[in-house]
């Protein structure tokens, strides 16, 4: 076999024109018998349930305000397409038949809609209504976005989207998924929406300021947050109730949305919906948020937005905005200069940057340090690049060992670890940064 390997080498080495065109012929066949395969797929009969046409036609349920039902009796009355944690109804309408003729099979856009209808087929937790027109300055979906330039998939955009309570999921550029409760845009012409997606050749996700959106079914428990709010649930109202809740603002258009928008630029974290009365707070002891109400108390339509429920004067419609709460988290410099200098010592890598930030939140000072790090002061240790004389900090990292240098302090909080962890630790941090590890190729060399 070799010999005969040897052979067929020497031949191709003086003829090397026979070689290649043999080549070419091998690769035009491989060609020819992939792209027999890809015209060779199953039609899309228009009107049919499998079909993509049939959730495009002029049937589609209602797709402007986000719709959520609080706690309604009614809601079993609500349009199909009106609530947000049931599943949908399947649109029965049919598509032109003009539509339907000027379909060509074997076109990019009649695979991208087998493959979309195979995606339907397969989660059955989407559905595509459509292209839509978008707009850098005032997006078409404007909840949560996210980008991925080399692995973005339809799948992937809907399920980030859908785990978050969006009713939306649209994907742009082949690479760009953005999530949303409202259709903000007018459609554009399917045409328009020819990019590839970057991780699955075989569907589209959108085109160049054009998305392709996706109406998603939710599980219940995930319609309980509105985008990033999250639903708290019906309280009644606080007493003291200008003090519990201090920002307020009279909507007559109230929404959901716009209550949680208010609070969220008010840098509060929770959203009170209180019939026409957006207010805001911090959870206190005024406002526990311990003891709820039944839902069916805060069951007042929304005077903007006619499937949502907006509360009333007597209970209060309550949501968890993104706005963190920090009021135990603040920290500050020493009011005066401190008497004694104290040293945070230890060797590198016996955990002296997480003894900070526990003594940090616990004291609400900043530490300071022998050192100066970049990497740790835009990561918050503002102490990082005060002088460590300065006695603005109520400790200062040291890892000297000199005489000198211990008695430059007049105590020490000493930080002892098992010395193996502790070179394991400074090896990582030298190589990938405090909270990141040292490569495999780090661990070969003597």
């Amino acid at each position: 076999m070799a010999k005969l390997l040897l052979k067929l080498q020497r031949y191709f080495r003086r003829k090397p024109v026979r070689f290649f065109t043999l080549l070419a012929l091998y690769l035009a066949a491989g060609s020819l018998v992939f792209l027999h395969s890809g015209f060779s797929g199953e039609p899309t009969v228009p009107g049919s349930p499998r079909s993509p046409a049939a959730a495009e036609g002029p049937g589609l349920p209602y797709l402007g305000v986000m719709q959520l039902s609080r706690g309604f009796k009614a809601a079993a009355t609500m349009p199909a397409g009106a609530r947000r944690h049931v599943p949908w109804f399947k649109s029965t309408s049919k598509e032109p038949s003009e539509r339907g003729k000027s379909r060509d099979n074997g076109g990019p856009r009649s695979r991208a809609i087998r493959g979309r209808s195979g995606r339907e087929k397969e989660e059955d937790r989407a559905r595509y209504i459509g292209c839509y027109e978008d707009n850098t300055r005032q997006r078409t979906l404007r909840g949560m976005s996210f980008f991925d330039y080399k692995k973005m998939t339809v799948f992937r955009c809907q399920d980030n989207c859908a785990e978050r309570g969006y009713l939306y999921a649209g994907l742009e550029f082949g690479a760009e998924c953005y999530c949303g409760h409202k259709i903000q845009a007018s459609n554009a012409s399917e045409s328009e929406c020819n990019m590839e997606c970057k991780g699955e050749r075989s569907n589209t996700c959108g085109g160049i300021n054009r998305l392709s959106i996706y109406r998603l079914e939710l599980a219940q428990e995930s319609a309980r947050r509105y985008g990033s709010a999250i639903f708290r649930g019906c309280f009644r109202r606080p007493e003291n109730v200008s003090i519990a809740l201090p920002a307020s603002q009279l909507m007559l258009n109230m929404s959901v949305d716009k209550c949680v928008d208010f609070c969220t630029e008010k840098e509060f974290p929770l959203a009170a919906l209180a019939g026409t009365t957006c207010r805001c707070s911090f959870p206190s002891t005024l406002f526990p948020l311990h003891e709820r109400e039944d839902e069916q108390l805060c069951a007042h339509k929304c005077a903007a937005e006619e499937f949502e429920s907006c509360g009333s004067d007597e209970f209060l419609l309550v949501y968890q905005t993104q706005v963190q709460d920090n009021r135990c988290m603040d920290r500050r410099f020493l009011p005066s200069r401190a008497k004694q200098l104290v040293a945070l010592a230890s060797f590198p890598g016996a955990g002296n940057t997480w003894a900070r930030h526990l003594i940090e939140l616990a004291t609400g000072f900043y530490t300071g340090s022998y050192y100066f790090d970049g990497s740790l002061y835009n990561k918050g240790f503002k102490g990082e690049r005060d002088h460590w004389r300065s006695g603005r900090t109520i400790c200062i990292k040291t890892h000297e060992s000199g005489q000198k240098e211990i008695e430059s302090f007049d105590s020490a909080i000493l930080l002892i670890r098992n010395p193996y962890k502790a070179l394991m630790a400074e090896f990582n941090r030298k190589y990938g940064g405090h909270i990141g590890f040292a490569a495999h190729a780090h661990w070969k060399g003597k």
